[in-house]
């Protein structure tokens, strides 16, 4: 996720990266309540749909890093306002939701500080949650900033060679998805 943002915030500007780590910190955080709140239905629901969720995930990022392979360098276009940005923020989500594995990284970091033991403690649960979300969105946001920071220092060809990197890396990670849900 962390390198599509880098190549959305390249590609259309400060705004598609910030939108592309909304998406994300909201999977986080949904994943995050998943975990925090013992809903352990919704979990095996999900674990036990990972061979759909991955394959989804896989030929999806299999499409990102050919739209991002085959992508000529330009300046960021992304404002306020721009449909863009809502589908920039729901591929995020959708992309991040299609690793349930996440589910339970949550449960263990949780369970390792006491939440399970909290005794239903809702409000230390929500707050965890809540910090989860400020802090995965405040990385996205800085990430974002650095990169628009940076950006000024590539040429026109630099960016065709970052956006075919990104392509192949990306579709790295789709082929791996899809091996990994036939196994």
């Amino acid at each position: 996720m962390g390198l599509l943002c880098i190549r959305r915030t390249l590609a259309q500007g400060l705004l598609s990266g910030c939108f592309s780590g909304l998406g994300t910190a909201t999977a986080d955080a949904l994943y995050g309540c998943i975990a925090a709140f013992s809903l352990t239905a919704i979990a095996t629901l999900v674990l036990e749909q990972q061979f759909y969720l991955r394959l989804f995930g896989g030929v999806f990022l299999l499409y990102l890093g050919y739209t991002a392979f085959t992508a000529a360098p330009g300046e960021p276009t992304a404002k306020p306002g721009d449909k863009r940005l809502l589908t920039t923020y729901i591929s995020a989500f959708f992309l991040t939701l299609t690793n349930p594995l996440t589910i339970m990284s949550f449960a263990a970091v949780f369970a390792g500080l006491g939440l399970g033991e909290a005794g239903g403690n809702y409000q230390a649960a929500g707050v965890l949650v809540l910090g989860v979300f400020i802090g995965s969105m405040l990385w996205w946001l800085a990430l974002s900033s650095l990169v628009v920071l940076l950006r000024s220092r590539f040429d026109h060809k630099r960016l065709a060679w970052i956006n075919r990197l990104a392509g192949i890396i990306i579709a790295g990670f789709g082929l791996v998805s899809l091996i990994a849900s036939l196994s």
